[in-house]
């Protein structure tokens, strides 16, 4: 069973992980909203088709995602969520995983109630990548 969305900015990242967790990538997709931004990597945001492709690179890796949150500012309906994320392991074809940062995402309240990602930047201020590899 797919947990609901997120009735609180601060569950945003449980509700992300629990749905990527299961391999769902239709799931995935509704944590954001329909105009959404997702970073997969500095400088480069995506909307859209190619949003949900990028995350689906990662959700190819077979891998769990491990989020703690770290700090959630909330005004109104936006909210700030600073997150330290992990996904480590040995991926599908026997190679060792291990891709980290910390999130600096904004989440908003719809007018459903349920908070959303509107920007999911998971490596946050990270100029680079550095020798991690990135799906």
């Amino acid at each position: 069973m797919t947990r609901q969305l997120a009735e609180r900015p601060e569950d945003v990242p449980a509700v992300f992980a629990e749905r990527f967790n299961r391999g769902d990538a239709e799931a995935v997709a509704e944590v954001y909203e329909s105009e959404a931004v997702f970073v997969p990597e500095p400088g480069t945001p995506l909307t859209g088709q190619r949003l949900n492709a990028a995350n689906g690179r990662f959700l190819d890796l077979g891998l769990p995602i491990t989020v703690r949150p770290r700090y959630v500012y909330t005004t109104g309906d936006l909210a700030l969520l600073i997150v330290d994320w992990s996904i480590d392991g040995t991926d599908r074809d026997g190679r060792p995983v291990r891709i980290e940062g910390t999130a600096t995402d904004v989440a908003r309240r719809g007018q459903d109630g349920y908070w959303r990602y509107a920007i999911d930047n998971p490596f946050g201020v990270r100029a680079e990548t550095g020798d991690q590899e990135n799906p």
